[in-house]
């Protein structure tokens, strides 16, 4: 065992793990929550414009991705990734709090939606960083030959902040709150609660421990940055572009715009489709790790192909069947099994991704092209979404989806096989 092993590797990936499921809750309460405070900061008598008004402002945040991928994929290459995500988290916090005390537009005008906006941007940037770093950070400090189990813990979180969300929304609307509760102040506890979460999981960040690859790379000695990643790895970082264009999309599609697709087009009440979408997310959880162990017995592409040869086949069929269900049980099981297609990529997002680059580039080797394809397909996925069904043609993003993961399907035909015979994953050059 390396000398620069972490004391406690299990305890550094429950830090890094934990640090993840705040940071994606934050994000992932203001999609969450729009149908409640949209009406707060875009003042309309038409509920389709004032979500896609919040749809915009959910699309500026990723804008903002690539320059925190960039900034702090730096950051995390130079300084280490334990000082990247203690500033990511900080970023994350500032955001959720100027949202939970920005008055409404009736109060202070245009000025609500502009706060609105920065406040966003911030976020948008904690987590253009967040994603390279965390997940160079845990398939860092997972032993060799199980990278692909432990980094899986990367879309549990994720995940799991999304639920946490869900589940925050089912309190407030089924035992705490009314309706008009929520659309007047409601909406702010789940704000308030995000920060004091990130506030936490700022101290818990402060005491992981550095890992092994960027200690033995000598940290600041060995210093990449954007030039070199350019000159040095053009190839991965293409690869990481393409395939993120069908990871990004074909998520966003399925777990966040999922929920305003089952009450806008499928016809089910607010509160029932929270309920659709917290059973199908718990399944999403528990299969992510069960895949992710399966990548290191038999190689990371089986399972990429199984998401996007399964998706670009099944994700218009799924949609319009979804569209079209006439109970919550059957609305869920197709949930679900656009989660087992799907998961394919996200169960081996972080290792796939990190293990196309050395260490002295790795976080912001993954974390830039991805936040690249964020920001451009990623963030406008619920807009190009909402702007088809106000066309009227609302099947032709499931046809957008769809081609999207052809793209990526076409992109791992170029992907080379990261995980050796026996489980040994090979090392980048």
């Amino acid at each position: 065992m390396s000398a620069t092993r972490p004391r406690n590797a299990v305890r550094s990936v429950v830090g890094g793990s934990l640090g993840n499921l705040v940071e994606w809750y934050d994000w992932y309460i203001y999609s969450a929550f729009a149908l409640y405070f949209s009406k707060s900061f875009f003042p309309s008598d038409d509920p389709t414009a004032q979500l896609l008004s919040t749809s915009i402002v959910f699309a500026i945040g990723f804008l903002m991705r690539p320059l925190g991928g960039w900034l702090l994929g730096v950051l995390a290459d130079r300084y280490g990734r334990k000082s990247a995500l203690t500033w990511s988290i900080t970023l994350m916090c500032a955001g959720s709090l100027i949202i939970t005390c920005t008055p409404t537009y009736a109060s202070i005008g245009i000025w609500a939606p502009i706060l609105l906006t920065l406040a966003r941007m911030a976020q948008g940037l904690s987590l253009g960083g967040e994603f390279g770093t965390a997940a160079t950070y845990l398939v860092e400090i997972a032993p060799p030959e199980k990278r692909g189990f432990w980094s899986s813990f990367q879309y549990v979180t994720l995940i799991a902040g999304q639920l946490l969300a869900l589940a925050l929304l089912l309190l407030l609307q089924f035992v705490f709150l009314t309706e008009a509760q929520l659309e007047s102040w409601g909406w702010r506890v789940a704000f308030a609660t995000g920060a004091i979460l990130a506030v936490s999981v700022f101290w818990l960040r402060r005491g992981i421990d550095e890992t092994p690859d960027f200690l033995e790379e000598g940290g600041a000695k060995r210093k990449g940055g954007l030039m070199t990643l350019i000159r040095e790895q053009p190839k991965q970082v293409a690869l990481v572009f393409g395939l993120s264009i069908g990871s990004n999309v074909s998520f966003y599609a399925f777990t966040t715009y999922m929920q305003k697709y089952l009450v806008a087009s499928a016809g089910f009440a607010k509160s029932d489709a929270s309920l659709i979408c917290s059973g199908a997310l718990i399944f999403y959880i528990v299969i992510q790790p069960i895949l992710g162990a399966l990548s290191d017995k038999i190689g990371r592409k089986p399972l990429l192909y199984w998401t996007w040869i399964a998706g670009v086949l099944a994700t218009v069929p799924l949609f319009t069947a979804i569209g079209a269900a006439q109970s919550m049980l059957s609305a869920f099981l197709l949930i679900c099994l656009a989660y087992l297609i799907i998961s394919g990529s996200s169960a081996t997002s972080a290792v796939v991704k990190a293990e196309l680059f050395p260490p002295h580039v790795r976080a912001l080797g993954v974390g830039l092209p991805y936040a690249i394809s964020q920001a451009i397909f990623g963030g406008t996925a619920e807009s190009v979404a909402l702007s088809f069904k106000a066309a009227g043609i609302e099947s032709a993003f499931f046809w957008y989806v769809a081609g999207c993961m052809g793209v990526a399907l076409i992109t791992t035909l170029f992907v080379p096989e990261t995980r050796w015979p026996g489980g040994k994953p090979k090392r980048a050059a």
